[in-house]
């Protein structure tokens, strides 16, 4: 006897035996018991998650010689003829390679015709958005007004390029995408039936790869079981998909927590050695950190199926969630640019370089306290041109040294401005902040202040953006600025009414300065003539006020 594959040897045979599509067999089986059956049926979803056996299961309902019912016996002769697809009476058709007229007028000629065994005569048509317009055309009327004898049931993958009059002769279900979880459940229950080992971190690539179809899941399985000689194991799986070992993933992450890029170079390397696909280490290092991510902003995610979940969690715990989203997006934007590089290989390096190139530095944290406003002032006085024009004159860079400092001795004679709810706007402008974390604290009113704290208040929607890395950053900034360490407290509100922050005044002005531009010109005489003599008007949204910075 020949050997059949998995994907037909387990299709189901009845509606219990779906996986994932809860709510179709529930819409289906009250429709059947309660005798309330619609003419025309329209299954739609991606490849392998059952159309066509949603459609073989409905036609056994309905041809079932025990009686028209969401559970058919399945040992009569019609079940067992439609499971073997010898039944006469359901007509499956592949529109993909029937899409003329003349083929589907020669189908609605025997529409008319009662069926010749069973109780129904079911037209399963499968990809039906591949008729042509003409088709369509000709199987409208008979979609719309059938014999009581003939059930229609249509399948496709791009429900879009049907038309409207089809669709809305049909009673509609959408097949959605299977889990991971829901694939590897029905992949150990049909290893554990044909009695074959496997490891579980096998199953688990194997229904990744599935991508949510179940039909991909069992070809793939059939593909694994032959390469590890009837035996699912985990290192032919990953030979056969060219998926990147979690190792050289985890190299990668420890190596940007280390700031170490030439163990991420080397993890590169041995993975392009493998002659794996780099675009899918890319691939999987995005899946990673947006796994990392879930961790980090989701308290109760948990992820038992993966068996790297202690990994994830202490990379979560290391990992900045800033740096965590800025790697994501260099992963996913190197990805996408590959083809655009010179090589693969290429390509990658420089995608995981860019990771480390962009890691945030923080100069002012490794600084002695004192020291943040010179630190530039010493960067760029050992620039090159600098170098070469002091280099005749060694003697002249020995008398301005001592002067450098002297432009900010009358600072300190200024006492800063007291920091409280009407200064803050001014305050601001005066930290030594990035951008950053200048336009967050701009979201930031103050509250209540005294010598050892300092409390902000903000919208609770805003409360994500406060992270440790900005709360330490402004507390530096106000240190700097105030010459006192005060304890930065934050406090959401939620009403925001009341919250005078420098992001709103500074809105109010420019809609003020908008407000003033707009009135300024329909009261200017020379556009009131050019309206009357004209007709003019002015363009809305064309008017711009002057900017003061410009003006001086």
């Amino acid at each position: 006897m020949s050997y059949q594959v998995l994907a037909r040897k387990w299709r189901p045979r009845d509606f219990a035996g779906l996986v994932g599509q809860e709510h179709v067999v529930r819409a289906l089986t009250n429709g059947l018991d309660e005798g309330r059956l619609h003419h025309a049926f329209l299954f739609t979803g991606t490849r392998g998650v059952g159309k066509t056996t949603v459609a073989r299961i409905l036609a056994k309902s309905l041809n079932c010689r025990e009686g028209v019912s969401a559970t058919p016996c399945g040992q009569c002769e019609h079940c067992v003829a439609i499971d073997e697809g010898r039944f006469v009476d359901l007509l499956e058709i592949d529109a993909a390679s029937r899409t003329k007229v003349d083929d589907t007028r020669e189908i609605l000629d025997n529409v008319q015709y009662a069926p010749a065994r069973g109780r129904y005569k079911v037209y399963l048509i499968d990809e039906v958005h591949m008729l042509s317009t003409h088709s369509f055309n000709a199987l409208l009327k008979t979609l719309e007004e059938p014999p009581d004898h003939v059930k229609f049931v249509l399948a496709t993958t791009d429900p879009q390029k049907i038309p409207v009059t089809i669709l809305s002769r049909c009673m509609q279900f959408n097949l959605r995408r299977l889990s991971v979880e829901e694939i590897t459940g029905q992949l150990e229950f049909i290893l554990g039936r044909e009695e074959l080992t496997y490891d579980d971190a096998a199953l688990a690539l194997l229904a990744r790869a599935a991508d949510g179809s179940m039909r991909d899941g069992l070809s793939l399985l059939d593909q694994a079981l032959a390469a590890g000689s009837g035996k699912l194991e985990h290192a032919p799986v990953e030979d056969m998909l060219g998926t990147v070992e979690q190792r050289h993933l985890n190299t990668v992450v420890e190596a940007l927590i280390e700031s170490d890029a030439r163990a991420a170079l080397a993890a590169v390397a041995e993975v392009f050695g493998l002659a794996r696909d780099l675009s899918r280490l890319l691939a999987d290092l995005a899946e990673m950190l947006h796994r990392i991510a879930l961790v980090q902003q989701v308290p109760d995610y948990r992820d038992d199926s993966r068996t790297d979940w202690e990994n994830l969690v202490d990379y979560a715990a290391r990992l900045d969630p800033e740096d965590v989203q800025l790697y994501y997006q260099i992963a996913v934007t190197g990805r996408r640019d590959l083809g655009l590089a010179p090589s693969d290989r290429s390509g990658c390096e420089m995608t995981i370089l860019r990771m480390f190139a962009f890691q945030p530095a923080d100069p002012v944290a490794a600084a002695p306290p004192g020291s943040a406003t010179r630190a530039p002032s010493t960067r760029s006085a050992a620039s090159p041109g600098q170098v070469r024009e002091a280099a005749p004159a060694p003697q002249t860079m020995t008398e301005p040294e001592p002067a450098r400092p002297e432009p900010a001795r009358p600072a300190p004679s200024a006492a800063p401005e007291a920091l409280d709810a009407d200064s803050w706007p001014r305050v601001l402008q005066s930290l030594d902040l990035n951008g950053s974390v200048k336009a967050v604290a701009g979201l930031l009113a103050v509250g209540e202040v005294d010598d050892n704290r300092v409390e902000f208040r903000l919208v609770r929607d805003d409360l994500m953006l406060v992270t440790d890395r900005f709360k330490a950053s402004l507390a530096r900034a106000l240190q700097t600025y105030s010459g006192r360490e005060r304890r930065v407290e934050f406090k959401p509100v939620d009403d925001d009414s009341q919250l005078l922050t420098p992001a709103r005044l500074e809105n109010d002005a420019r809609a003020r300065a908008q407000a003033d531009a707009e009135t300024a010109v329909a009261q200017d005489p020379v556009v009131q003539r050019m309206q009357e003599k004209f007709d003019a008007e002015v363009v809305p949204g064309s008017v711009r006020p002057a900017n003061p910075r410009s003006e001086q």
